[in-house]
């Protein structure tokens, strides 16, 4: 960062980026604290899976002009479901409302998307995890579980 550009504040305009090439390296040096590892893979494996998937669509996090996080959606047109496979902002930036002004931007996107009735994602329910969040944003536990991992449904 230059001296000429700011910080991020809360209020940030947040919006939702194509991965470049240019890019790919500062989205892959993007890191979450810790403690919070265990519950989400690096944006390296994730950008890497990506493109071996041809339902992957993912995205670069902003506030402003900065950097603040990643986020990757499983879309499958031809089925009424979508799947938030990959969410995470910087640790620097967490707690400033990035996160949740991110996710109602994907929610934004994922309701134009053709027969979009439900979003799904899915959590490992241990201490410090992010089942809370998601919660706060309108998605519900389902009782399903996927490869180890409680499943939550919003309904669109």
């Amino acid at each position: 960062m230059t001296d000429l550009q700011q910080k991020p504040s809360p209020g940030s305009k947040m919006t939702l980026r194509r991965v470049t090439e240019v890019t790919v390296r500062a989205v892959c040096g993007l890191s979450v604290r810790e403690d919070q590892k265990q519950f989400v893979a690096t944006n390296a494996l994730s950008i890497a899976q990506a493109y071996f998937s041809k339902y992957a669509w993912f995205r670069a996090i902003y506030a402003d002009e900065t950097l603040v996080g990643f986020l990757m959606l499983e879309d499958q047109p031809e089925k009424p479901e979508y799947f938030l496979w990959r969410f995470m902002i910087e640790a620097r930036y967490q707690g400033m409302g990035f996160g949740r002004e991110a996710l109602n931007l994907l929610i934004a996107h994922v309701r134009t998307r053709p027969d979009a009735v439900e979003f799904l994602t899915s959590v490992h329910q241990a201490p410090g995890g992010p089942q809370g969040f998601y919660e706060k944003s309108g998605f519900e536990l389902t009782g399903d579980k996927e490869e180890d991992e409680a499943l939550l449904r919003l309904r669109l």
